[in-house]
C-alpha cells in the first residue's frame, strides 16, 4: 500500500489549507483513513479520521475548524483546515488502517503545515 499527501504549506494565523492523500495498491480492508501530526519536540498526535461507517472523527483541538471528507476517487481523503493557529504547526502524516486483526497502519510521507502569527 501507497499513500500520496499533497498540499500544506504556509499560512497565516487565521488562514486555511487543505491536505489530499491517495491511498494506491492492495487493499483488502479499509478500517480508517485520516491524518497524524507531529509538531517539533512532540510526539505524534492523532488529528482526524474518517472510519468505514464514513463518521468524521476528530482531535478536540481541531473541532470545528478542520474537516476531514472523501475524496471522489476511491481510497481518497481531503482534511480542509481552517482559522489555522500557530499550534498547528507540524508535519502531517496521512495514514489508512488495513489491519484484519486488530490495527495495521500504512503511512504517508509526511507534509509540513507552518502557520504563522
Amino acid at each position: 500500500v501507497q499513500l500520496q499527501a499533497s498540499g500544506g504549506g504556509l499560512a497565516q494565523a487565521g488562514g486555511s489549507l487543505r491536505l489530499s492523500c491517495a491511498a494506491s495498491g492492495s487493499i483488502a480492508r479499509l478500517n480508517a483513513m485520516g491524518w497524524y501530526r507531529q509538531a517539533p519536540g512532540k510526539q505524534r498526535e492523532l488529528v482526524a479520521f474518517i472510519n468505514s461507517g464514513g463518521n468524521g472523527i476528530y482531535v478536540d483541538s481541531v473541532k470545528g475548524r478542520f474537516t476531514i471528507s472523501r475524496g471522489n476517487a476511491k481510497y481518497t481523503v481531503n482534511l480542509q483546515m481552517n482559522d489555522l493557529k500557530s499550534e498547528d504547526t507540524a508535519v502531517y502524516y496521512c495514514y489508512v488502517d488495513t489491519g484484519a486483526d486488530g490495527p495495521f497502519y500504512h503511512w504517508g510521507q509526511g507534509t509540513l503545515v507552518t502557520v504563522s502569527s
